[in-house]
């Protein structure tokens, strides 16, 4: 019996299938990421804060077409006797508390704010030092995560990070050394990695925070200001890519998006999952087991930490 695709050639050298050419070049890994999404933001930015549901979502599902870069744009180097920012009112710290109650309402990310009344954040230059300092020596996604867990503790359970031992609590957790690093970010170095993040922020013509700018190779990008809907990335995505149709990632198992996060608001898992805040509970019980997560409560929402 003669089977056609299965032929030893003499002349080819080949077992299998005759027509593959001699030598051809192949290439085994993922196409080479385009864009450059920078994020300029700041551990203080209320607004940043209200984001994280969105933005984690757009980087889980569309991360493979961008390198991800996070700026510190500087956004408080100390009160002083002007106003800060009159358009929303605030001339002094106890000026935050309502504006942050507003934002934390109006997203679901809880804030508490009271802080901002009762012992206030002096600057945001000490954790974005600290951030550096972090992203320099060990990694941006271990500087994020810094990050990430200083607004836990600012906006949700009320510490101050801009206090050294709040900051190196933070560190600690991480598993790196709190008081090495807090010391190192207030060295000159610290404020110098600082001053190039300004640098590139005032380069890249961000001026209010959270800002995300898509560029690609041809130096031409997007610019989306503020807390915007999910849609809104990845339209501007498509429109720096010049491409109608993109392919998103599925959106990682709850169990493992928890492992990694260790703690999650209920509208982050809505954002993620495209589900009801009412059906967030059976979600919980249907994806996660009794063991592997503690259901909590913090200012009317409902939280997830892992075990």
């Amino acid at each position: 019996m003669k089977n056609n695709n299965m032929i030893c050639d003499l002349e080819t050298g080949i077992c299998g299938v005759a027509e593959e050419e001699e030598m051809e070049m192949i290439d085994f890994n993922k196409p080479a990421k385009s864009i450059n999404l920078y994020y300029v933001t700041d551990p203080i930015c209320s607004h940043c804060w209200a984001i994280e549901p969105v933005l984690r979502r757009f980087v889980k599902q569309y991360g493979d077409y961008f390198n991800f870069h996070t700026v510190m744009g500087g956004l408080l180097e100390k009160w002083h006797d002007g106003p800060i920012d009159p358009a929303n009112g605030i001339y002094k710290p106890a000026d935050v508390a309502g504006h942050w109650r507003e934002v934390g309402e109006y997203s679901r990310m809880p804030i508490d704010g009271t802080l901002m009344i009762d012992n206030p954040v002096q600057s945001s230059y000490p954790p974005s030092r600290v951030f550096k300092i972090i992203q320099k020596n060990h990694s941006e996604a271990i500087a994020f995560e810094f990050l990430r867990r200083a607004r836990e503790e600012l906006f949700a359970f009320n510490q101050n990070i801009s206090e050294q031992s709040v900051m190196i609590e933070i560190v600690n957790k991480l598993g790196l050394d709190g008081k090495a690093i807090v010391n190192e970010a207030e060295q000159p170095i610290g404020q110098q990695l600082l001053n190039e993040d300004f640098a590139l922020t005032r380069s890249l013509g961000a001026r209010g925070f959270p800002t995300i700018i898509m560029i690609n190779e041809e130096n031409k990008g997007v610019k989306i200001v503020g807390g915007r809907p999910f849609e809104y990335y990845v339209d501007g995505l498509k429109q720096v890519l010049n491409l109608e149709e993109l392919q998103p990632k599925q959106q990682p198992f709850l169990s493992d998006l928890l492992e990694e996060e260790k703690l999650l608001f209920s509208k982050e898992i809505e954002v993620m999952y495209d589900i009801e805040q009412s059906a967030v509970n059976s979600f919980i019980e249907k994806e996660l087991t009794p063991a592997t997560y503690e259901a909590k409560e913090v200012l009317g929402e409902t939280y997830i930490v892992s075990k």
